[in-house]
């Protein structure tokens, strides 16, 4: 049996492998009871939030997604229009079953809490490995068949043919992926964060309660939007980066090994779902003083160490060239730098963190220099290792060096996954048992698991920016691979103008997403306040207020900003190729520098901002109530939708911009030349 059928077998075999895990653990989770009649009250409020919202959604995106499959299929052909389909399809199922799961396993880890902490920690961590699981599943056994159709349709015109047509669809199944995601990012970036800082504006600074009390007419939009945005939008945005980089590294392979170099993505992405698989029977906490921290930690190490290994083992038996693997180990070394980077300048305890605290006593205005400050220090370090990812990469094997340095990253994604999806499952359990006043051990586990949830939430965004901007120069790449260009002229007027309009694109999509949820928070002020003096009975306790209108409001904000941002992700790179495809490319260039940096000072500055409250909330410089507090709020929510709206955002904005260049690069060369 030669290399390319084990491929075809091995690939979508272990991708069916990881659903059927995924099936398995969910299953599990939902056979669970779901505690007391006001846990699943307050529970159905939430799920219904969110499944409402998904729902309006999709009936938005839906339709202009098939326009756009037409569109499509007549200019690029019916194959690239079907995979374009199958990209969204896979990535909307993605978004719908990660939040599916997520506001099930949320009650469960309330309920379990009460047991202790390994039953609601393993409740939250095994409903986030169901979704890493669909995104590494549905994610290998998309490409796996796109290369299947290929490999039996093309085969007895040779193997050339095979690696070309497989690959120009693979880019319309990354397209599909991306646009559904930026739909998803943006929706639920807008959703939750305009639901976060209304509720916090009026509950903690005017009307001085906590963050989870139920008299807080904006808290269920709150908890509702933990899963829209961390959920749904997070799990899409990294199977699109998942996607992208194995399709770069397939075009790329092929370009460099022929055959054998778009297989060993395969059997590589393979084999490292396996470890993911292997790292989560790692999970488990020794005892109830354990810090939750240390046995993800455990599950994660486990999975990373033993996919350097079987890359290595790949890299010298399929394409008998080790600096393969090398290049592979390399992304996820880095990937390991920059999580422990995230941390330094993130994580609650550190000292950056507490000097933004710190600084709170001052008042807001320090508090917020200080978490810029932080915020641009950050982005610095990461942008160096990314760069050195890229050159080492590089360094040992061209392009297809860089492209596999990027799909290492994403090597653990399934364990990563799991990490990210943890953090809102735990927030929502926190707030849960806050609102239906569970006693005993429920608090402390659950006050326990939140602050990793929110280690994790962070980590995860720093991962999912810097696996993106790799991802996104893997396809710059595959765009001079189209084009035929060997470099760009930077010292051309045409090329330095797609440079700096390149450069400043990222900054009008940011403003536009930040600017929504800013309006979309004050009609959540105006709301909140509204029911706070109209609808007595709401401070004593003995009147509910109205939940469903603050979700009403976010949900409607979020569906009216989808459109425009997506227009100007898709339009611009169609706006400058009548410059010609080296000024094109300069334009590519300057989307990924200057959203790579902007998308880490964003989401490490908010990141930083946020444990600073908590910091301050967990008994420090006063603790809660207090000046410094009040100070530390405003941070937070400053950096708000700067972390969980436009900077998560400008990962498949990235990307977007490349796959459309490379979609119509031949026509742009042919058309207006390089």
């Amino acid at each position: 049996m030669n290399i390319q059928v084990l491929a075809l077998l091995t690939a979508p075999t272990t991708a069916l492998l990881a659903l059927g895990y995924g099936f398995f653990l969910a299953k599990k989770i939902v056979k669970d009871d779901e505690g007391g009649p006001k846990l699943q009250a307050i529970a159905l409020a939430i799920r219904q939030g969110a499944m409402t919202y998904l729902k309006k959604q999709f009936s938005l995106v839906v339709p202009i997604m098939l326009i756009l499959a037409i569109l499509i299929n007549f200019g690029l052909g019916t194959g690239i229009a079907i995979a374009f389909l199958l990209g969204a399809i896979g990535s909307a199922l993605i978004g719908y079953f990660g939040m599916w799961i997520a506001v099930r396993a949320n009650v469960r880890t309330a309920k379990n809490a009460i047991k202790g902490l390994n039953p609601a920690l393993k409740t939250a961590f095994d409903a986030g490995t169901v979704n890493g699981m669909l995104v590494v599943g549905l994610g290998l056994l998309g490409v796996s068949l796109i290369y299947m159709w290929a490999y039996f349709s093309f085969i007895n015109q040779g193997p050339e043919l095979v690696a070309k047509h497989a690959t120009d669809v693979l880019v319309g199944y990354g397209f599909g992926a991306a646009l559904l995601t930026l739909f998803m990012r943006v929706g639920g970036g807008i959703f939750t964060k305009a639901a976060d800082v209304g509720a916090d504006l009026v509950g903690k600074i005017e009307a001085g309660i906590p963050e989870d009390d139920p008299r807080n007419p904006a808290v269920i939009a709150d908890n509702v939007g933990d899963n829209v945005g961390d959920c749904a939008g997070m799990a899409a945005d990294v199977f699109e980066s998942y996607e992208v980089t194995v399709v770069a590294s397939m075009i790329l392979g092929g370009a460099m090994f022929g055959l054998k170099g778009v297989v060993f993505p395969l059997l590589a992405r393979a084999a490292a779902i396996l470890t993911s698989i292997l790292g989560t029977f790692f999970v488990k906490a020794k005892n109830d003083r354990e810090n939750p921290i240390n046995p993800l930690m455990r599950g994660f190490i486990v999975s990373a160490v033993s996919a350097m290994v079987i890359f290595m083992l790949l890299a010298q038996y399929v394409l008998q060239e080790p600096r393969a693997g090398y290049a592979a180990v390399t992304g996820i070394v880095s990937m390991l730098i920059f999580l422990f980077i995230t941390k330094y300048y993130t994580g609650p305890g550190e000292k950056p963190v507490i000097a933004i605290a710190k600084a709170s006593k001052t008042g807001a205005g320090t508090t917020l220099i200080s978490g810029l400050a932080v915020g641009m220090e950050s982005t610095f370090i990461s942008v160096v290792v990314v760069a050195a990812t890229i050159f080492v990469g590089y360094w040992f094997l061209g392009f297809y060096g860089i492209s596999l340095a990027g799909m290492g990253m994403l090597a653990t994604t399934g364990i990563i996954m799991s990490l990210d999806t943890f953090g809102p499952i735990a927030d929502n359990a926190q707030g849960m048992v806050e609102m239906a006043h569970l006693g005993g051990k429920a608090p402390k586990v659950t006050e326990s698991l939140d602050a990793v949830g929110n280690t994790t939430k962070a980590l995860t965004k720093g991962f999912a920016v810097g696996s993106a901007a790799v991802a996104a120069v893997s396809l710059f790449a595959t765009y001079f691979e189209a084009t035929g260009l060997l470099s760009i002229d930077m010292a051309h007027p045409k090329v330095f103008v797609g440079v700096l309009i390149g450069g400043a694109l990222p900054f009008l999509f940011s403003s536009r997403l930040i600017g929504s949820v800013g309006r979309a928070a004050f009609e959540v002020v105006e709301e909140v306040r509204r029911q706070f003096k109209e609808i007595k009975g709401i401070m004593a306790g003995t009147a509910l207020p109205d939940y469903s209108k603050a979700v009403a409001i976010v949900t409607a904000a979020a569906q009216r900003e989808l459109i425009v941002p997506a227009l100007i992700v898709v339009g611009a790179p169609l706006v400058i190729s009548p410059l010609g495809a080296e000024a094109l490319g300069g334009f590519l260039g300057g989307v990924v520098v200057s959203g790579l940096a902007l998308a880490l000072f964003m989401c490490n500055g908010g990141g930083a901002w946020d444990n600073a409250k908590k910091y301050i909330e967990d008994g420090h410089f006063g603790g809660k109530g207090s000046d410094p507090h009040k100070a530390a709020v405003i941070g937070d929510t400053v950096g708000d939708p700067l972390k969980d709206t436009a900077g998560p955002a400008l990962n498949p904005m990235m990307k977007i911009v490349q796959i459309v260049a490379l979609l119509i690069a031949p026509y742009v060369v042919q058309i207006f030349g390089r």
